[in-house]
């Protein structure tokens, strides 16, 4: 039991350091983070609140590091079964065991362990059964014997061998089965392959025509080393398609001299690992026929499905990695903030769904009109519009991007027009002077899953399925992550070949980046639903579900310290929940703040020896003691300096242009704005407004090198670009943000280039050329700034003297 404790001790010590050796910190701060997550801590909770004790690692980090510990554990819990399925065989030898424990990736313990396995009887063991092993020793250790006559030797009736050829057959067998199962081989000859060999694709007789979206594969090779995870993701999905055929080869199949002589150094390979070479001895031509069988029957086959399944790993990776920061960057987009919307669920025959919401996001009226064909009712259904915009004092119109999108959004632009031009009011009241409400297109993916999903059943009771959507749209654009949590990650539409990666393990990534983007943000829990709620820190499903029956049955919480009231929320799920809920307006001014209970009483000091002066002002070493150290107390002194603050940028939106509504309006060196819809390890897509986002291929992006495209652009971010081309039968449109660039000219500037323009936050002005080719855009209207977050608590601190 003490040896076992001593060896779990030892192995979780190897653990803690290799990981701090590949995050880059020291191992006393991964051995903190991972007591941590295993006594049941958020990785939110400790980024935020536990600085001192891991030494200030982030949520990356700490995220990068659980995953990596996920993966190490359950390599200790493999090495650990099959030292003791060797074991049990009596196996186990002291240089077998070393092997074993030294094993430092999964692949490399099963090369081990492929020779212990247990299996099927194989042809190599039938062999040895029938007494043939002694034939294969012999040949291999004398090449001057002639096989056929010691094969003669070793003919059986009983095991049916009986003639030479069957013996030498079932020695074979044996050396190609030693050949196949040593690992130290293997492990050569993979990486041999790996930054050697070339993943070939073909595309399959007779599928040239279906197959089109896969062309720039139909005859393609490339070492699978450093294969982008696009390319990968696509040549795999083209053969599940049943498209491509897809093959491993040693070398530049097109170039067949080459590649016999790659395959011929493999085959030596395998001989001298048997000790074998051709010098025209008797059995020289038999062995060396016998390493060319391994290599290829049994070692490139099973090399092959390895190294498949390496380029897949490392290419799910970088798609779950891509998809993650995307979806980041949609969450975290800017909310428009708590104005009264109208949301337009776009449609032809079936209508457009009508939904308002108030500055809260409650529903408030409902309608469906059909202003296009096939009934054409279109200035009834301005009239029905614009009533139910001055009744709510409407000051946002969201327009989801499907189908109809851009028809519907002629109807709202005039609707704008004939608002702006009689006044808006509340009430119905015309009163001039108010602004027009500001229209924009919102991304509608995922509203039909919410629609039709339970949670939206038990937020809208008795609404139609239909018209769920258009309550969707409109909150989606007051505020995104608030909407967006209710809806399956993978269904927001940000990531590339989802559907082709793990799902648990992209589930798993897509949780954590919606984990810690509500925690980032913070949630009123007053107002949250359940559904957002369950996304806080140690709060999960059930809890959240008991803390709305709270609110309903005792109303709203004035207290942080009441939460402990609410059923099964205890002392543990307090602690991490408690710094990321917020109370408004309650009776503990610091509960609208992102200071921990905890912390309450650090934070009143600073804010005592502060007075009216700003808290960043004092030294914070001062309040540093035994419990909060100065990470925390910066923390604290930032948070009361703007209290409350939303992390998420200003809102802003883009302008379509007007006149550009399909693909086959669009002209080369026409400049629009769009808005990045989302970003691959390729390049990025942009809404432009014609129902077909355009690509911003990564050379493009910038004049210099660019190894991330996320460097420059994220998803919602507004950009100005120009178009290169415009392909409506491939509905294909190719854009670059480089607005000094000409179509039909290759975009690639000089790699290492200097730049000459940044990254596309404030886009340039287009030449006075361009902008005459470029189709005239409509008015931009800078939309309202939305109410500062912080507004509520500051005044609250000043009433209650803790402020400024």
């Amino acid at each position: 039991m003490v040896t076992q404790l001593l060896q779990h001790q030892s192995a979780d010590a190897a653990i803690h350091a290799l990981i701090a050796a590949e995050l880059g910190v020291k191992a006393w701060q991964v051995k903190a983070a991972v007591e941590l997550l295993d006594a049941g801590s958020t990785v939110p909770f400790i980024a935020r609140y536990r600085k001192e004790v891991t030494g200030t690692l982030d949520d990356t980090q700490l995220r990068q590091l659980e995953e990596r510990l996920r993966y190490l554990r359950e390599l200790e819990e493999r090495r650990r079964t099959i030292l003791e399925s060797i074991a049990a065989q009596g196996k186990l030898t002291p240089e077998l065991e070393a092997a074993v424990v030294g094993a430092d990736t999964k692949a490399r313990l099963e090369d081990i362990y492929l020779p212990f396995k247990s299996k099927r009887r194989t042809k190599a063991q039938i062999a040895r059964e029938a007494g043939l092993e002694p034939l294969a020793e012999a040949l291999l250790a004398n090449p001057q014997l002639d096989p056929e006559r010691e094969a003669a030797r070793y003919l059986s009736a009983e095991h049916s061998i009986d003639d030479a050829a069957a013996a030498l057959a079932g020695a074979r067998s044996i050396l190609v089965e030693r050949v196949a199962q040593d690992a130290d081989l293997a492990e050569t000859l993979r990486e041999r392959l790996w930054t050697q060999g070339r993943m070939v694709s073909r595309v399959k007789k007779g599928k040239e025509a279906e197959g089109q979206k896969f062309k720039d594969y139909f005859e393609f090779s490339q070492v699978p080393s450093g294969m982008p995870s696009h390319r990968v993701l696509a040549l795999l999905r083209g053969e599940k398609d049943g498209v491509l055929e897809l093959d491993l080869a040693e070398a530049e199949p097109a170039d067949d001299a080459g590649l016999a002589a790659a395959r011929g150094r493999y085959e030596n390979a395998v001989a001298r690992f048997l000790g074998v070479a051709e010098r025209s001895r008797p059995a020289d031509a038999w062995l060396m026929q016998t390493a060319q069988i391994a290599w290829r029957s049994r070692v490139l086959d099973r090399l092959t499905t390895d190294l498949r399944g390496r380029m897949f790993a490392d290419a799910e990776d970088e798609a779950v990695r891509v998809f993650a920061a995307n979806l980041r960057d949609v969450l975290l987009a800017a909310p428009a903030g708590n104005r009264a919307t109208l949301g337009l669920d776009p449609g032809l025959r079936t209508g457009v769904k009508v939904a308002v919401v108030d500055g809260t996001g409650k529903v408030v009226a409902t309608d469906t009109v059909y202003p296009h064909a096939p009934m054409k009712k279109w200035d009834e259904a301005l009239a029905t519009l614009g009533r139910l915009a001055k009744q709510h004092g409407v000051e946002l119109v969201a327009i989801g991007n499907g189908t109809a999108s851009r028809e519907t959004d002629k109807l709202a632009s005039e609707l704008i027009k004939q608002l702006a031009a009689s006044g808006t009011a509340a009430s119905g009241t015309a009163t001039s002077g108010l602004p027009a409400p500001q229209k924009l297109v919102v991304s509608e993916a995922g509203a039909s899953v919410y629609s039709a999903s339970a949670l939206a059943a038990s937020e809208l009771p008795g609404m139609d399925v239909s018209l769920r959507g258009a309550v969707s749209i409109a909150r989606r654009l007051q505020d995104p992550l608030a909407e967006l949590v209710k809806i399956e990650p993978k269904s927001i539409g940000v990531g590339q070949y989802q559907h082709d990666v793990t799902a648990a393990k992209l589930d798993r990534s897509l949780d954590a980046v919606v984990e810690d983007c509500v925690n980032a943000v913070g949630v009123d829990v007053n107002t949250a639903s359940p559904a957002l709620l369950s996304r806080v820190a140690g709060v999960g499903p059930l809890l959240s579900e008991n803390i709305v029956a709270y609110r309903n049955q005792n109303g709203p919480f004035a207290k942080r310290s009441e939460l402990k009231k609410v059923p099964r929320l205890g002392a543990k799920a307090f602690e991490q929940c408690a710094g990321f809920l917020r109370i408004t307006g309650g009776a503990e001014p610091l509960d609208a703040s992102s200071v921990h209970p905890e912390a309450y009483s650090v934070a009143r000091k600073i804010l005592a020896a502060a007075g009216g002066s700003p808290a960043t002002s004092l030294d914070p070493q001062a309040f540093v003691d035994g419990t909060f150290g100065l990470p925390t107390v910066r923390d604290i002194m930032a948070e009361l300096e703007k209290p409350g603050r939303d992390p998420r940028p200003a809102f802003a939106a883009a302008t379509f242009s007007e006149g550009i509504e399909k693909i086959s309006d669009l002209t080369p060196g026409m400049i629009l704005e769009g808005t990045v819809t989302n970003v691959a390890a390729f390049g990025a897509f942009v809404d432009v407004g014609v129902h077909q986002d355009g690509l911003v291929h990564v050379s493009a992006l910038s004049n210099r090198f660019v190894s991330d495209p996320r460097e420059i652009v994220k998803s919602g971010q507004v950009v100005r670009v120009k178009v290169l081309e415009a392909d409506p039968e491939r509905k294909r449109i190719s854009l670059t943000l480089r607005l000094d660039d000409e179509p039909g000219v290759r975009t690639s500037g000089p790699r290492n280039a200097a730049p000459r323009q940044s990254a596309p936050q404030a886009a340039p002005k287009a030449p006075d050329a361009a902008r005459r080719a470029a189709p005239k855009a409509a008015p931009k209207t800078a939309p309202k700034a939305a109410p500062p977050a912080n507004t509520a608590m500051a005044e609250a601190l000043r009433r209650a003297g803790l402020g400024k």
